[in-house]
């Protein structure tokens, strides 16, 4: 009995310990949020917001259809319903869904119905996804600033958020990938590649044309 009457202060402490560690590890969890976004190039999204202040990573990848675990030639050539979309986690002690929504409002041409810049078709319309009453009454207000401070009407719909499908391995992080790849401008690394992409697609120049210098991706 003294042996155990001993060991008490030693097992209370660890006890403790293991309760700590596991409350900041809920705490952290908690504080973790989820942003759905569709924005056109799911790239060019992933690019753009891995570089805000509190974003803790962007997954390319597909949702709002109906076919289960879509491929990249499924979404792309039509009819699954799914959209190129980018699942963003960040910090919301950091940076706001408020201010990501507004970010995502003036990096894309929400005004266009039928894709984005160069690409065009239904996998490349815009679009926020939301689950839950609070998300999406954020994306609401977010829409309405838009739309007030364009003068121009906002056709990104704010949909139910459904399944999130990962795209494949070779476009997450396209934009800084080493790997050499075809393009219409010969073998070029796919850093070397999307930039060329981008360019070509005249992305930041729609975005520049619509937003001026509200938009927070373009530079120069």
């Amino acid at each position: 009995m003294t042996r155990y009457q001993d060991l008490k202060p030693a097992l209370l402490f660890l006890a403790l310990t293991i309760a700590a560690i596991l409350r900041c590890f809920s705490v952290e969890a908690a504080e973790t949020q989820r942003l759905v976004v569709a924005g056109g190039c799911f790239w060019c999204v992933e690019s753009d917001f891995e570089s805000v202040p509190g974003v803790l990573g962007a997954v390319s990848g597909y949702t709002g259809g109906s076919v289960r675990n879509p491929d990249y030639k499924q979404v792309t050539a039509g009819g699954t319903g799914h959209y190129e979309a980018v699942e963003i986690t960040f910090d919301p002690a950091r940076v706001s869904r408020e201010s990501l929504l507004s970010m995502f409002f003036r990096s894309v041409d929400p005004t266009d119905a039928g894709g984005q810049f160069c690409d065009r078709g239904e996998s490349y319309r815009t679009a926020i996804f939301v689950s839950n009453p609070a998300e999406k009454a954020a994306a609401e207000a977010a829409k309405s600033d838009a739309q007030n401070e364009l003068g121009q009407k906002v056709v990104t719909p704010i949909l139910q958020e459904t399944q999130f499908y990962p795209a494949e391995d070779y476009h997450q992080d396209y934009y800084k990938g080493t790997s050499l790849v075809l393009t219409r401008f010969g073998p070029r690394r796919q850093s070397t590649a999307y930039k060329l992409y981008r360019k070509a697609c005249k992305r930041d120049e729609r975005v520049q044309e619509l937003w001026g210098n509200q938009a927070p991706f373009v530079h120069g």
